[in-house]
């Protein structure tokens, strides 16, 4: 059984920083991808950064780029999203997920972590 387990979200001011923490157990795959997606209210369910398990492959989407960085920890499988210059418009629940291979559509996950609440607000 995949279990996730989530944490760093939070209330931040814009252009503050945040450190999101992803750990994944239970993967059948020695190899996988995981991702970070987000959702806001109202919006579809965006992909905002994967990474593949040996670390050899990274992608993130156009929206955040050059401001949040994905990274992995291979010993623990735990992904980090390091979220800086943050706006209000990153505001929304955020999401890791695993797949068989890193991807940012989300119809490509097998397993869905539970989310966690990043606020960006003065």
């Amino acid at each position: 059984q995949v279990q996730f387990v989530e944490s760093g979200g939070g209330l931040v001011q814009p252009g503050g920083s945040l450190r999101l923490s992803c750990s994944v157990s239970g993967f059948t795959l020695d190899v996988y991808g995981i991702s970070w997606f987000r959702q806001a209210p109202g919006h579809e369910r965006e992909g905002v950064a994967c990474i593949s398990t040996n670390g050899a492959y990274k992608v993130h989407g156009e929206s955040v780029k050059g401001r949040f960085l994905i990274s992995i920890d291979k010993t623990n499988n735990t992904v980090y999203l390091q979220m800086n210059s943050l706006k209000p418009e990153d505001t929304a629940v955020y999401y890791c997920a695993v797949s068989a291979a890193p991807t940012l559509h989300p119809m490509g996950m097998d397993y869905w972590g539970k989310g966690t609440l990043v606020t960006v607000s003065s």
